[in-house]
């Protein structure tokens, strides 16, 4: 292969390439017409697009062929579809960029969008969100589901945009950067208790994976495996990339929760502390 083969797609999509085309294009003609105080900071900005383009890279790159052909590749591309690159997109907090083409557009955006909007808090409620988090990962995951999956294109890009969206809404909720004392955004000890509910299903599952003793996924064996790995080592990899991974990014997303919910608690303390003295000073 050329020095720049990987980066060629295996199984082309022209509407996958578009869908992401459009995003970048979109963020970066945003971002040169904002004005200069409303622009994001530069780290924001390249957490943003390393997000779209690791999704971008396991999507439309020769990784996916790997991931076809591997179940541990498979479960990076998964890993990084549901968890790694939804969470840097959400993470960046990308809304006041992508709000230009909403002033820009008008009430006709929010005219077309107004079907989305309601089926976006839908499904924004916070149990359903944990459970579809879970349930899409252990209904791809089931084995006969699975099998059909990797063997049928359009059910395979299917399950994999099915996991990128539901990614970015979970991860959207969790990194939601609207103030729940001021707001209707969700309060920082739900957040917390849904990254620590959906964790241990994921871990279950992946422990399961690991340990079972028989072949799960016996689809890599009818279509070959892509490297001479051992069937056992293969789902070992992938079982592991199940369980401790997911667990470690909902344990940094408590944490980064838990921070800003400190700073919201200071700023609050702030503004009680200084209620007193305006009030002592008025009456003087």
């Amino acid at each position: 292969m050329p020095d720049f083969g990987f980066l060629a797609p295996y199984d082309y999509s022209p509407l996958t390439i578009l869908a992401f085309m459009l995003v970048l294009a979109g963020y970066g003609y945003a971002l040169l017409n904002m004005k200069q105080q409303a622009r994001p900071g530069s780290l924001r900005i390249v957490i943003f697009v390393t997000g779209v383009l690791l999704c971008y890279g396991v999507m439309q790159t020769r990784f996916d062929y790997y991931s076809q052909y591997m179940f541990f590749v498979h479960r990076g591309q998964h890993l990084i579809l549901h968890h790694l690159g939804p969470f840097l997109i959400a993470l960046s907090n990308p809304l006041p960029v992508f709000r230009f083409w909403h002033q820009r557009m008008g009430p006709s955006l929010l005219h077309w969008l107004s079907p989305l909007g309601w089926a976006y808090r839908i499904l924004q409620q916070p149990a359903l969100a944990a459970f579809l988090f879970v349930g899409l990962i252990y209904f791809w995951l089931w084995p006969s589901i699975h099998f059909d999956a990797m063997l049928s294109r359009p059910l395979y890009w299917t399950m994999n945009w099915s996991m990128l969206l539901d990614g970015l809404l979970f991860w959207w909720l969790i990194f939601d950067p609207r103030s729940p004392v001021t707001t209707t955004a969700l309060g920082y000890g739900k957040r917390i208790l849904m990254l620590a509910l959906v964790a241990v299903p994921q871990m279950i599952l992946g422990a399961w994976i690991v340990f079972s003793r028989g072949m799960v996924y016996d689809v890599y064996e009818v279509c070959g495996r892509a490297w001479p790995l051992a069937p056992e080592t293969d789902q070992l990899l992938g079982g592991l990339l199940t369980w401790i991974p997911p667990a470690m990014m909902s344990v940094i997303a408590i944490l980064i929760v838990l921070r800003r919910a400190m700073h919201e608690d200071g700023k609050f303390v702030k503004s009680r502390s200084k209620a007193p003295s305006m009030a002592g000073e008025n009456a003087s």
